[in-house]
Formats: structure tokens, C-alpha cells, sequence
């Protein structure tokens, strides 16, 4: 009891919580749902503009102060966590991929990014400075483990049925936010109360909503007059338009207290603001933008097309989920652990070149596969030489997926100001994450109409434009040294 005890209590036992409960949500989004779509016969082209509705994650940071000013992380946790379960349930029920299947993952999107707000800023002020190096320690390893977990539901798709899946998900994150509410009690921080309310925030938010659809309309509706528009291009014109509309209204919303002259509340200092005007007087940054937006568009481009190749060739969702995901995650972070120790011995910018070409190169495992491999039909048996030949590909890609992880995520730790350390990287991640999510959206089209073969192979060669840029890294990894000394 006093061991129970104990544990409870550790701060680390609950970073592990908390971040497993990040990683599984994720994990359901990126594997489980381009598997299920693609076993229901969903065209491609639809897959990938499924790639879109991640963009909350991306653009998360413009209504993080707002949980943080409103605090109760706990609840929040508990509250989108049951939200997401809900989204779950109703996609249990549903078949196909119409608007109400489009509405529903955009809420669990919307949903778990916030999630990842509240835990990030639960964690923050639980932990000492001194404990944050360990607690990152956890975080990586227990957010992988939830998006091991997710690849365990592709397994049970097969026992279960799909709809089966869905609601041992959603009984998994509801459980977490359960627990996740039970951590110990936010400190007493006194917020400065401002004019802000949340039911002014719920309205812009519907209301931004209810403008989506209307674009959607206008689009769909506007445009066939002229050409023929497929309503999966419809909505992701309309994602892509109401997320901008939704920058820009949250932009101009969180400065309005400096351009009215007024002192700026909490939510509307906006240090996001200020670490971008910083970061953008800086030499070389335009092109080091580009390469931050470049350096992993081969890997990008191919990943969201990866898991519906599977299943086009006859693989089943359990050998997706133990090999594609679960073993595919072990050797990515085996991959990590080998391309920082490269990273340290020979230095971040020889490190970035060297370790790109094999990220690249890992692109042509696929290739020879899809050149090889004939599509088969659902559940009919896979020759043992092409299972060899897919799991090596798999393999492969994965672990060099990790190796120019460390390299770049490096690079990105390394040209960051002291002064803006957390606000600079949260941006130049949020624009790497940007290039996976609308590469991800052109994926669908480009495997639909060349083939998963010629696709492949025209992913390895969008992984050398960055090297384009790699003499304004250089000089920006110059740069920053000189900033510290």
C-alpha cells in the first residue's frame, strides 16, 4: 500500500500517464484511420485529404493561451478526452466517408490538440527546472508507447471487427482521461481577469465552423458551373481555407489590445508574436525556413500512402499493426538513439547531409517493393518472399525515418534564441509538421494517378531539394554558435 502510495504520488509516474494518453489519440489518427478507410475502399485521393483535419495540431498554439488562461488542465484532459471517445463511438456506428465521418474526425482532431495543450502546460508547471531533462526522458518513451497501443487496435480490428475496435479505443481514452484526472492538483497561479469569456469563444468557434461549411458549399456548389469539382476536393479546399480564416480572426483577435493602445491581457501578450518578429530579423532565416519546410518532404509525401499500400497488397491489420507500427516504432526510435550518437560525434550540419541521403534512400525500399508485389485482394494469402520483401522495406524506413529525425530536431534545438527557446522551436516544429500534413493531402492524388511504384519513387527525389539550401544552414548553424559564445 505504501509502495501504491508512493507511486501515486511520483511526478514521473505521471508524466508517463499523461503522455501516454497524447501519444494514443495521435497514433489512432496517423495508422488506424488510413487502414480502415482504405479495407472500406475509400478512393485514395479522400485518404489523403484526411491528412488535412491533422492541421490542428499544427496550429494548436492559437488557442493554447486560452487553456491557460481558463487553467483546470485536469478538466480539460477529462472532458476532450470523453469528447474523443464520443467521436469514436459515432465512427463505430458509421460506414463510409461523408460529411458526418469528415465532421466527427475534425472533432477528434480539434479535440486531442487540445489535449496536448492541456497536458504540456499541466506537465510544465508540475515539474522543476532540474526534472525536466528526465521528464522529456518519459515523455518521448510513453508517447511512443500510446501510439503502440493504437497499432494493438489495428490488431484487434481483426478479432473484433472494426466497430469492435473503435469502442475498445474509445474505452481506452476515456479510462485515460479518468485517470488523467486523478493527477495530482494544479498549483494556485492568480490570472489577471480580462474581457475575455469562454462563451464568446465557444460562439467565434461555431461560427468559424458554420463558415467552413459555407465555403464548402461555395465551392462545391460555385465551382461546378465552371469545372467539375468531387466533393472530397470541396472539403479539403474548405479545411484548408477555414484553418487560414481561423490564423488569421485568432491573429488579429490576440493584438487587438496593443493596436487599440490598451495594456494587453494574458491571452493577448502573445510572446508567440514576439519570438516571430525576432526569429524573422535574423540572416539567412528565409532559407532556412524552406529547408525546415523541405528537409522531410520525400519521408512526408510517402507516409500517408504507406499504410493503404498495405492493405492493397493483401496485408491484414494485425500484420499491419506488429509490423508497420509496433515493430516500425522500435526500430524508429532505435533510429533516433543511432542518429544522435552520429549527430554528437560529427556535428549537426555534416550530420543533416549524410543522414538525409539515407532517409531518402529508404524511399527506394518501397519502390522495389511496389514494383515487385502485385495488389492483391483483402485476405488473400501473402507470399512469404514478399512478406520479406514489404517488412524489409518497412524496416528500412523506419529506422533511417529516425536517424534524420535526430539529425533535424537537432538542427532546429540548435539555431533557436535562449530567449525564446520554447516559443521558437514550438514554431519551426509546427512548420515541419505543416510539410507532412499538406503532403500527406497531395499524396492521395499522386499514388492514385501514377501508381504506388512511380509515386514512390518520385518521393525519393523530393527529398533533394533541401540540400539546395544546405550552404544558408551552414551559415545559420555559424550564426547561432557565434550568438552563444
Amino acid at each position: 500500500m505504501a509502495t501504491e502510495k508512493k507511486l501515486l504520488r511520483s511526478k514521473f509516474f505521471w508524466v508517463g500517464v499523461l503522455y501516454f494518453a497524447q501519444g494514443f489519440p495521435f497514433g489512432i489518427f496517423y495508422d488506424v484511420l488510413p487502414v480502415y478507410f482504405r479495407q472500406l475502399g475509400i478512393d485514395l485521393r479522400e485518404i489523403g485529404l484526411l491528412s488535412l483535419l491533422g492541421l490542428a495540431w499544427t496550429v494548436k498554439f492559437l488557442w493554447a493561451p486560452a487553456v491557460d488562461y481558463y487553467r483546470h488542465h485536469r478538466r480539460w484532459m477529462l472532458a476532450v478526452d470523453l469528447g474523443m471517445g464520443a467521436c469514436l463511438i459515432f465512427l463505430a456506428a458509421q460506414a463510409g466517408f461523408g460529411p458526418p465521418v469528415w465532421i466527427a474526425i475534425a472533432l477528434f482532431t480539434l479535440l486531442s490538440a487540445t489535449n496536448d495543450i492541456a497536458i504540456d502546460g499541466y506537465t510544465i508547471e508540475l515539474l522543476a527546472k532540474e526534472e525536466l531533462g528526465r521528464a522529456n526522458g518519459f515523455r518521448i518513451g510513453f508517447a511512443r508507447g500510446g501510439i503502440l497501443a493504437a497499432g494493438v487496435i489495428l490488431i484487434l480490428s481483426d478479432y473484433l471487427t472494426w466497430p469492435g475496435a473503435y469502442v475498445a479505443a474509445a474505452a481506452v481514452i476515456a479510462l485515460l482521461g479518468v485517470v488523467c484526472r486523478y493527477a495530482p492538483r494544479e498549483r494556485d497561479i492568480v490570472v489577471v481577469k480580462q474581457r475575455l469569456f469562454l462563451p464568446r469563444l465557444l460562439l467565434a468557434a461555431l461560427a468559424l465552423v458554420l463558415i467552413g461549411y459555407a465555403i464548402q458549399f461555395g465551392i462545391r456548389h460555385g465551382l461546378d458551373v465552371v469545372i467539375e469539382v468531387s466533393a472530397s476536393v470541396a472539403n479539403g479546399i474548405a479545411v484548408i481555407v477555414t484553418v487560414l480564416l481561423m490564423a488569421t480572426t485568432a491573429s488579429l483577435w490576440l493584438r487587438r489590445g496593443s493596436a487599440t493602445g490598451r495594456e494587453a491581457a494574458p491571452l493577448a501578450s502573445a510572446p508567440l508574436f514576439s519570438a516571430l518578429a525576432e526569429m524573422l530579423k535574423r540572416p539567412y532565416i528565409l532559407p532556412v525556413i524552406l529547408f525546415v519546410l523541405t528537409f522531410k518532404l520525400g519521408d512526408a509525401a510517402m507516409g500517408f500512402m504507406v499504410k493503404p499500400y498495405w492493405v492493397d497488397s493483401g496485408f491484414s491489420a494485425t500484420q499491419i499493426g506488429l509490423v508497420s507500427v509496433n515493430f516500425g516504432l522500435v526500430l524508429s526510435i532505435a533510429g533516433g538513439l543511432a542518429g544522435g550518437w552520429f549527430t554528437d560525434r560529427v556535428g549537426i550540419f555534416k550530420a543533416l547531409w549524410v543522414l538525409g541521403l539515407f532517409q531518402a534512400g529508404s524511399n527506394l525500399g518501397y519502390v522495389w517493393a511496389a514494383s515487385v508485389i502485385p495488389l492483391g485482394a483483402p485476405g488473400a494469402a501473402v507470399p512469404f518472399e514478399h512478406q520479406v520483401m514489404m517488412y524489409s522495406a518497412s524496416a528500412l524506413e523506419s529506422f533511417t525515418g529516425g536517424l534524420g529525425t535526430a539529425a533535424f530536431l537537432a538542427f532546429l534545438m540548435s539555431i533557436v534564441s535562449q530567449r525564446y527557446s520554447a516559443a521558437e522551436y514550438a514554431l519551426l516544429s509546427s512548420l515541419f509538421a505543416l510539410t507532412r500534413h499538406l503532403a500527406g493531402f497531395a499524396s492521395g492524388y499522386g499514388a492514385h494517378y501514377l501508381g504506388y511504384a512511380p509515386y514512390f519513387l518520385l518521393t525519393f527525389f523530393l527529398s533533394f531539394p533541401a540540400y539546395l539550401l544546405l550552404p544558408w544552414v551552414k551559415k545559420m548553424l555559424g550564426y547561432a554558435e557565434s550568438r552563444k559564445v
